[in-house]
């Protein structure tokens, strides 16, 4: 071999090589800082759950909830709502939206509702749900909705915070918004079991350790006074629960003597050890079932 011919080689091993390693590190570039994604079809679908790794919408086809005049007893909270999302709908301004309160009394059911019902009028009213382990990101998805002609209500259900838990700082961004301010094409409704969205317990153990017992826990309580809107729920009484069974059973066409309805809900309810609209449902799937009728939702 001439040296002519294995100075050609080498060449060309280096120019392998070299092109090799800067695939390898355009790979490793496009992984830390991979290139924006295409605009989501918001005209996909009137729903959409919020994903990371990658960020994307992902439209839902379906949306599981019930319909508003299934939801009984917490008329005076449904009013408050529906009013709230018409205005922002129909481009008016509108608070955000605390639901809290008692478990398994509609609050999640409420939202969904209330977005089916002010959808058929508006379809351009869009329901994203932000899972709370996301809420680092919303600044990014802030940023996805902002410059959409669609209105959205930006939905995070179950919300709540520990005492080491740093997530509430990026809430903010939604209800203040920062320098550039919440979106105005953005409404953010939560649901929570908590009115301050942290631990009784864990309130007064800060407030009986800290220097500044008013300073310690100020930041995170002060979190829920950024809702415009706090619409409590609460256990509800035994007419109502068994008003809630008895509209079930009249939307589905069960049939079922009341004073054997009656009688078999209360003992449902006390097997449960409460009363709530979830327990409700559930004891109203059984008989459904037990009854050849079949539920869907």
């Amino acid at each position: 071999m001439t040296m002519a011919t294995t100075a050609t080689a080498t060449t060309e091993m280096v120019t392998r090589a070299g092109g090799d390693a800067l695939e390898r590190i355009a790979g490793a570039l496009e992984r830390i800082a991979p290139a924006p994604l295409p605009a989501p079809d918001l005209d996909a679908a009137a729903a959409f759950v919020w994903h990371v790794d990658p960020d994307r919408l992902q439209p839902v086809a379906q949306v599981n909830r019930i319909p508003l005049d299934l939801l009984v007893g917490i008329d005076r909270s449904r009013d408050t709502l529906i009013a709230n999302t018409r205005r922002f709908a129909e481009g008016f301004s509108a608070n955000n939206a605390l639901l809290w309160g008692a478990r398994g009394m509609g609050k999640s059911s409420l939202v969904k509702a209330i977005h089916a019902e002010v959808h058929k009028d508006h379809p351009s009213l869009k329901l994203v749900e932000l899972l709370r382990e996301d809420l680092p990101s919303v600044g990014r998805l802030l940023s996805l909705l902002r410059g959409s002609g669609q209105r959205f209500l930006l939905f995070c259900d179950d919300l709540s915070f520990s005492h080491d838990d740093e997530h509430y700082k990026s809430l903010k961004a939604v209800l203040d918004g920062g320098i550039e301010g919440r979106p105005e094409n953005v409404l953010f409704y939560a649901t929570s079991n908590r009115r301050h969205l942290m631990p009784r317990d864990m309130i007064e153990n800060e407030r009986s350790s800290a220097i500044n017992p008013s300073e310690a826990v100020e930041e995170k309580i002060s979190l829920s006074d950024r809702f415009g809107l706090w619409l409590g729920f609460h256990p509800c009484s035994q007419d109502e629960y068994l008003a809630m069974v008895g509209r079930y059973c009249a939307a589905y066409g069960v049939e079922v003597d009341p004073e054997i309805l009656r009688a078999e809900a209360i003992e449902w309810a006390a097997t449960r050890g409460a009363r709530s609209g979830r327990v409700a449902w559930q004891f109203f799937t059984d008989l459904a079932a037990r009854h050849g009728v079949a539920v869907r939702g």
